[in-house]
């Protein structure tokens, strides 16, 4: 919980300004700073299932070390290099880094966690929003002084994580130790990714679950749009806000959400239930009237803000279930793997739905009718829900019992 509270402190202080500071300091053209973002996500989403086959082949240790290593030398790098190449570089290593310590994270937090999956990943998720809550403003901090500041402390704390986590992070799933490695190794990379690619349950559920992740994206993207359209040169506050609103619902209310949803619904009516939410979260923003009226200003901010909570709360509720649904449609064998493709399948689903959303954005724009978006976005997120729950009414996402997985 502290190594991923620590992993995103760091990595939310330093990336959120990384593109000011390529465009600002650097004088780098807009396609060029495209470009090293671009790498990164690819560097991480494109190859998350690389990391988890090396997880599950080598032990969940060595590769969480190996990511954080790793990420050290490319903050570092971020802040005290000034070439295009060497920034690609750069920022492909802090990808790749993440690629190899997230995957490996989860596996050995469910294997662990043993019954108790889901309040184990139900407390993560309120490490892991804290560090995203408390990373920007640690950043803002130290960018008063300089950035290369912000880099090397951010890559000061990815240092003491790995010999942290040499000192103490149990070696107990070794290379070997690992549930499904054995088997898997023998057989090759190559066997091993077929015997994850023929679950076909888990397969269809990652399938399933791609708008989920296009809508927890949308924090991002719709509406930080939604905000400078509505409230032009005061969006970006108000866009930071949404930010800090989003974290605070998921750190003050993840523990309670999952113990209220597990006492009332099963794991699949939850997840349905909560993808649901996560797609009516959009509806206030549907409703809300447009025009230069004084309370048009009110009626956003309060569309915003019931989006922005509706969408953290059904996420909340959503998260855990769904991470110990992984591992329990994996049968706990090659968890890290099956985590590894789940991620690139959301990443590459995240990168269709972004391009998807963007073009609808500027069509709506074009004839005065931004509710096609947001109509659009909720429409994914009740279709989610829809395909949940048919897989679950074909017993398809049965968690019950183990999946028997055959090659």
């Amino acid at each position: 919980m502290v190594n991923q509270f620590a992993i995103n402190l760091a990595f939310y202080m330093l990336m959120p300004y990384l593109a000011a500071h390529l465009a600002g300091e650097l004088g780098l053209a807009a396609w060029a700073v495209g470009l090293v973002l671009g790498v990164r996500n690819f560097s991480q989403q494109g190859m998350f299932l690389i990391g988890g086959t090396i997880a599950d082949r080598f032990g969940y240790k060595a590769p969480i070390m190996a990511g954080c290593l790793l990420r050290t030398g490319g903050f570092a790098l971020l802040g005290w290099v000034d070439s295009l190449p060497a920034l690609i570089a750069a920022s492909a290593a802090t990808g790749f880094a993440g690629a190899l310590f997230n995957p490996a994270v989860r596996a050995y937090l469910a294997a662990d966690a043993g019954e108790r999956r889901v309040e184990a990943f139900a407390a993560f998720n309120v490490y892991y929003q804290a560090g995203m809550l408390l990373g920007p403003l640690v950043g803002l901090a130290l960018l008063a002084a300089d950035f290369r500041l912000v880099c090397t402390v951010a890559a000061a704390i990815f240092a003491a994580l790995t010999v942290l986590q040499a000192r103490a992070l149990p070696t107990r799933y070794a290379a070997g130790a690992v549930a499904g490695s054995a088997d898997g190794g023998r057989g090759g990379v190559l066997a091993q990714w077929r015997q994850v690619v023929a679950n076909r349950p888990f397969l269809l559920f990652s399938l399933a679950m791609i708008g989920s992740y296009v809508l927890t994206f949308q924090v991002y993207l719709a509406l930080p749009m939604a905000a400078g359209a509505a409230l032009g040169a005061d969006g970006t506050k108000v866009t930071s806000g949404l930010f800090v609103l989003s974290a605070a619902v998921a750190v003050a209310g993840q523990l309670r959400l999952t113990a209220w949803a597990k006492a009332r619904w099963s794991r699949e009516q939850a997840m349905v239930r909560g993808l649901a939410a996560m797609g009516l979260a959009f509806a206030p923003l549907a409703l809300a009237p447009a025009g230069p009226w004084r309370w048009h200003t009110v009626i956003a901010l309060g569309a915003l803000a019931a989006a922005v909570v509706l969408l953290a709360a059904g996420s909340a509720v959503v998260y855990p279930l769904e991470m110990d649904t992984v591992v329990a449609l994996a049968g706990n064998r090659l968890v890290a793997t099956h985590y590894g493709l789940y991620n690139t399948v959301s990443g590459l689903g995240i990168t269709l739905g972004n391009l998807a959303t963007g073009a609808l954005w500027d069509f709506a724009a074009a004839h005065d009718a931004l509710w096609l978006t947001w109509a659009a976005l909720t429409a994914t997120g009740l279709g989610c829900a829809g395909a949940v729950f048919a897989l679950a009414r074909t017993g398809r996402i049965s968690t019950r019992a183990p999946v028997a997985v055959a090659v």
